[in-house]
């Protein structure tokens, strides 16, 4: 026995299809965007170390001055051991250490902030940090923590680590011989050896994790891509919500002809002749001269809308005049609401003025 399964059941809701500007959109609001933490992280340690090597002169001569100035001040001072001067010392200390390193903080954050404003652009939201009900699931909460992106996390910083470790470790291996040199040396000398050293470290540790950031981005920008992708009945409900539904806009198209034919038949009786066809088409007149420079269509209809007009013509008493070419040109060249033009100007005056004729006849005649 054979069984026979329609695969198009299962490709449904596959995701395949790239998100819609909409999509977009509202994830924008809710806090998903495309950015690598680790850009923000390489970039501020790599701008620190770089600018702790090219502040070093000032921040060791301000370090120096300061040192100098509590030992002398207050060190030196027999009377430092109070509370005053030790809050005196304590505002001079944390003074020192402000004019020191707030230039480098302030670059720093500078530096961090315009990171993430090239990744996300302006973007102030708050619902990724409101409560929701859902994230006390214990069950979703181990389905993530044992999940495949938190073991890709996990090989990341793994990789991470070693990648730094190894470039660590080749470069102290390399200054192996100036680091055990370094016991016969005076400490200033030291102070300077060591720093340079630990700048160098964290030169090259910046340089290697701004390298990994920029994979990284690649990959968060698949991931993100990934996330983001929606089934094909996404993409037509979406449309559907966007353009209305094919069926509900049949509807509303559907009353408003009847609305609009509504109030077609009840301009009928301001008419001053009916031009028909005889069966096919019929086209309602109205002339107010102090109000319209040019005879005005007011109504028109094919079929059976042309017979319901005919029928309205009788029931009101209008006139109506059987001319084959100028129901069908009205008809297809004139709106409702609009005047004739000029090139029908004759064909029209003429039926008007056998109609103005023919009512002055009755008129004649009923005094008789």
């Amino acid at each position: 026995m054979e069984w026979l399964i329609d695969l198009q059941l299962f490709a449904e809701d596959e995701k395949t299809e790239k998100a819609t500007p909409r999509k977009r959109k509202k994830a924008r609001e809710e806090g998903q965007v495309l950015q690598s933490r680790e850009i923000n992280t390489s970039l501020t340690l790599l701008a620190a170390f770089v600018l702790l090597f090219l502040l070093s002169g000032y921040i060791g001569s301000s370090i120096r001055i300061a040192s100098f100035q509590i030992f002398e001040e207050y060190l030196l001072n027999e009377n430092l051991y109070n509370i005053t001067n030790i809050q005196i010392l304590s505002m001079n200390i944390i003074f020192r250490i402000l004019i020191t390193f707030l230039p480098m903080a302030l670059t720093v954050l500078i530096i961090g902030v315009i990171a993430s404003y090239l990744q996300v652009g302006f973007m102030i939201t708050a619902k990724p940090i409101q409560p929701k009900l859902s994230k006390l699931d214990p069950v979703k909460g181990l389905k993530k923590l044992f999940s495949l992106e938190k073991v890709i996390e996990l090989f990341k910083s793994l990789t991470k680590i070693f990648i730094i470790g190894y470039v660590v470790y080749r470069y102290v291996v390399g200054q192996l011989e100036t680091i055990f040199s370094m016991m016969a040396m005076e400490i200033d000398q030291i102070i300077i050896i060591t720093s340079r050293i630990t700048l160098n470290i964290g030169l090259r540790a910046g340089l290697v994790l701004v390298f990994l950031a920029v994979i990284d981005y690649f990959y968060q920008r698949y991931e993100y891509e990934k996330k983001l992708k929606m089934s094909k009945q996404e993409v037509k409900d979406e449309h559907k919500q966007i353009e209305g539904d094919p069926k509900i806009k049949s509807k509303i198209r559907q009353k408003q002809m009847q609305i609009s034919m509504r109030r077609m038949m009840q301009e009928i009786p301001k008419a001053d002749v009916i031009i028909t066809n005889p069966t096919h088409y019929a086209v309602a007149i109205q002339y107010s001269p102090e109000m319209n420079s040019a005879p005005l269509v007011i109504a028109k209809g094919q079929n059976l809308v042309a017979q319901n007009i005919k029928k309205q013509a009788v029931i009101h008493e209008i006139p109506m005049v059987e001319n084959r070419f100028l129901a069908r040109t009205l008809y297809e060249t004139v709106e409702i609401g609009q005047v004739i033009p000029p090139d029908l100007y004759e064909a029209v005056a003429e039926v008007l003025a056998y109609v103005y004729q023919m009512n002055q006849m009755k008129v004649k005649e009923a005094r008789l």
